[in-house]
């Protein structure tokens, strides 16, 4: 991890009256006998479940100014089949940032418990600025969609020039072409915009389900909106550390990739296994190493892809992204067989660039919107290197400069510190080797919460825990949590399943 920011007085005393701010700020009045349903739903474009209905919903694009310019909030709900049993929504806050939220409900809905789905209306929604909601555009060029810049990977040598090139042309194309909205983006207006879509369905209180960084969305939502919160499930937590936030959350990936690589290798040399790299655990890594260095120094062609090689980069990335899931073990198996000679490589797959676009200019917003990031080069550069000797896998990317070092606004406010003031209402669940999320992250956001909170741990690896990795025993805690509202009595330990 890089060093801590070092906060002025009046930095702390800002962040010590945050959640003093948002709460204060105006806001539409709460429907004491509203009725339920303020929404004008209609059959969703491209639905995947019929049951699926969408409507827009106009949120301020400035809460300080709730009569001025609207923007819009795209929602969707698949109702309960049985009103008589329901409970109340369940949001499902996606994750990212940046993600796309609306069709969630027709994709949870195919795995959710029946005794979920017959008490809850299942409700998603496209943060501001995704997808259907109001969206944003940086206009990056092509060449700069790749994962391996949108990623800041040094250079083979360990340089971070290029990446201080990247991060200055990517702050300028947002501020030249994301508008307004796009300078309104961050984790405070997107838990305002949760309880704007609270009060347009008519809900005193709202459960809610956030993965990955909708867990840190739906942590300042409890914060800030603490007396309309029902049953909090928050699924692999993000560190919710308010001098760092999303340059904590990148950092982590280091240690993430340390907690979980021993599971690929592990999978990697199993014998019968068709993509087997390795005869034994302990050759993987060095095997992973050494290839990744070969590529630095002889990339391979790789036609369709972007950049359209293959290099020590485009394999280090291949192996973070393969970490999320047991199931993308063979994505980096493959590359690694390719990489030595004994596979083609595979065809590429990769985004559109307009949904590229939009997802890479929300996620910047909100990282670079909620906190000021360190601007020094020299900084970066000593980071990186200390970071490459300690973790190798990841080659100092987790603590390398990003846009955000040049972002040209200045957060409109300082983040929110979650709390433990409130209902005793939130459920964390969290693996022990998740990549992305790593538990000891977790663990700060457990004790920010104090006694609000309980915790299930899972032994397992990779992203995502509720009926993500078939453990009974972690499905079973979240399920009954959400059914009864009842918390487990301490902090459950799940073992693999």
């Amino acid at each position: 991890m890089t060093n801590p920011i070092r906060r002025t007085a009046a930095t702390v005393a800002a962040a010590a009256i945050a959640v003093t701010a948002l709460t204060a700020l105006p806001a539409a009045a709460d429907p004491e006998h509203a009725g339920r349903d303020r929404l004008d739903w209609s059959a969703c474009r491209g639905q995947s479940d019929s049951r699926q209905e969408c409507a827009d919903l106009a949120v301020p694009l400035d809460y300080n100014d709730p009569d001025g310019q609207q923007i819009t909030v795209a929602v969707s709900r698949i109702a309960t089949a049985k009103p008589g049993m329901r409970h109340g929504v369940l949001l499902i806050i996606p994750g990212g940032p940046g993600d796309n939220g609306l069709d969630r409900p027709s994709s949870v809905v195919k795995r959710l418990p029946q005794s979920v789905l017959d008490r809850f209306d299942l409700v998603g929604f496209d943060p501001r600025g995704v997808g259907r909601s109001t969206p944003v555009n940086c206009g990056l060029d092509h060449s700069d969609l790749a994962m391996v810049k949108l990623r800041p990977w040094p250079a083979a040598d360990g340089s971070i020039d290029g990446n201080l090139a990247t991060g200055r042309r990517f702050a300028e194309a947002c501020a030249r072409n994301g508008g307004p909205v796009l300078r309104s983006i961050s984790t405070a207006n997107e838990a305002r915009d949760i309880d704007s879509i609270r009060r347009a369905l008519g809900e005193r209180r709202l459960s809610a389900w956030g993965t990955s960084y909708g867990t840190y969305a739906g942590a300042v939502y409890a914060t800030v909106f603490a007396q309309h919160t029902d049953r909090i499930v928050l699924d692999s937590n993000d560190d919710p550390d308010p001098s760092r936030v999303g340059r904590g959350w990148l950092a982590a990936f280091g240690q993430g990739a340390e907690d979980r690589f021993p599971d690929f290798a592990e999978w990697a040399s199993a014998p019968g296994n068709p993509d087997r790299v390795a005869d034994t655990p302990e050759q993987v890594r060095p095997l992973f190493l050494d290839l990744a260095a070969r590529l630095d120094r002889e990339p391979l062609p790789w036609p369709g892809a972007n950049p359209a090689e293959l290099d020590g980069n485009g394999l280090r990335e291949t192996m973070l992204e393969s970490l999320y899931a047991d199931a993308k073990f063979p994505d980096l198996a493959r590359l690694m067989l390719a990489a030595q000679g004994r596979r083609p490589l595979p065809a590429p797959v990769t985004a559109p660039d307009e949904v590229l676009q939009n997802h890479i200019a929300a996620s910047a917003g909100t990282l670079c919107n909620d906190v000021n990031w360190p601007t020094d080069p020299a900084a970066y550069a000593k980071d990186v290197a200390a970071d490459r000797a300690a973790r190798p896998l990841t080659a100092g990317m987790p603590v390398n400069v990003m846009p955000c070092a040049f972002w040209p606004f200045a957060p409109a406010e300082p983040p929110v510190r979650v709390t433990g003031r409130g209902p005793a209402n939130v459920l964390l669940a969290q693996n022990l080797r998740d990549p992305a999320t790593p538990y000891r992250g977790a663990l700060k956001l457990r004790a920010a919460f104090g006694d609000r909170a309980r915790m299930v741990t899972v032994d397992s690896g990779g992203h995502d825990v509720y009926l993500a990795n078939g453990n009974a025993c972690g499905d079973a805690a979240v399920t009954d949590f959400l059914v009864t509202g009842r918390r487990p009595a301490e902090d459950v330990f799940c073992p693999a399943s």
